[in-house]
């Protein structure tokens, strides 16, 4: 071993100076470029890992989107092997027959939703992250909701509502008397199915505020309680500008989900009373009145609309690094 390769070594564990003094040999600097070229010919080593994924996601996703663009400029019935090109015919429809874009007025109830649900969330994980009394069970009874299976919440709720129901004999007992048609009334359906939705979905904003909130340093509510700081105080300046890019999330998530909103609706009421969704009536063009043409430019709008949204948001409210010190 030379001079040069005792000092590289000193200081180094034996095993690490070894081999440091071996690929400074001859035949480590002969064997060098064979690892490099062997390197240069395994580039494609990783993409192999992702060949199974990558073929389920475009078999199952983007072949099936592709088809439905498709269809959009057709006026296929999904039944008939025949289709006829008729250009943007349905698109044109969409948007000038108000009886069938109208419908994301029932959005906006949903996304008013989405925002209490948020809200809510929001103000359970901030008190349950601290020392509170059963917040474990708490923590359990509020995500519970979401691991119930939809159509059993649908048939569960259709009860609740019903008149003379559980909800009416619970306001009877703080003085609301009267038979209220809470999914029979255009006025109250979309507000009853909408409080649906947020009891269901609040404890899954629950448990990503959860973790979130979990994952900032426990010496910053330290040095913030030797300031003075309440738990307001904590809360506006440390915990969220820590979770802001989980609430960006979380409000992504609002947005789409209140533009696609399906389940519940079609469940408790078919989509009746005013109650129709933009998925629903894309549902019922499709296979009960044979237009798979149309439906498929209304899945197509959906989704563009839904992109855009998701763009605007990250546009206000652009991805930013949080360093947690």
């Amino acid at each position: 071993m030379t001079a040069l390769q005792r000092d590289r070594g000193a200081g180094k564990p034996p095993a690490q100076a070894e081999a440091e003094a071996g690929d400074a040999s001859p035949a480590g600097r002969r064997r060098a470029p064979r690892r490099k070229a062997l390197r240069r010919h395994w580039w494609f080593t990783p993409w192999l890992y992702l060949v199974v994924p990558l073929a389920f996601l475009v078999t199952f996703t983007y072949l099936p989107i592709g088809d439905m663009i498709g269809y959009s400029f057709t006026d296929w019935d999904g039944i008939s092997p025949e289709r006829n090109n008729v250009g943007l015919k349905n698109y044109t429809d969409l948007f000038t027959r108000p009886e069938l874009f109208k419908v994301f007025l029932v959005s906006g109830v949903y996304l008013i939703a989405a925002v209490l649900q948020i809200a809510l969330a929001l103000y359970f994980a901030t008190v349950l992250s601290f020392n509170t009394r059963f917040r474990n069970l708490f923590k359990g009874i509020l995500f519970f909701p979401y691991l119930i299976n939809g159509v059993a919440i649908g048939f569960v709720f259709l009860f609740f509502f019903q008149p003379h129901g559980t909800l009416d004999s619970l306001l009877s007992m703080v003085g609301v008397h009267g038979k209220h048609q809470w999914l029979g009334d255009p006025d109250l359906v979309n507000k009853s199915l909408a409080g649906v939705s947020v009891w269901r979905y609040t404890g899954l904003n629950l448990v990503l505020f959860l973790g979130a909130i979990q994952s900032i340093p426990p010496h910053l509510y330290e040095a913030a309680a030797l300031d003075g700081a309440n738990r307001w105080q904590q809360f506006r300046h440390i915990i969220a500008p820590s979770i802001k890019p989980v609430i960006s999330l979380s409000a992504i998530l609002a947005v789409s989900g209140s533009l696609a909103v399906f389940e519940i609706p079609y469940i408790m009421t078919g989509g009746s009373n005013g109650s129709q969704t933009f998925v629903i009536q894309s549902i019922n063009m499709a296979f009960k009145f044979d237009k798979f043409g149309l439906a498929s430019a209304s899945a197509v709008v959906l989704i563009i609309l839904i992109l855009i949204v998701t763009w605007i948001q990250r546009r206000l409210v652009p991805e930013e690094r949080v360093e947690l010190s």
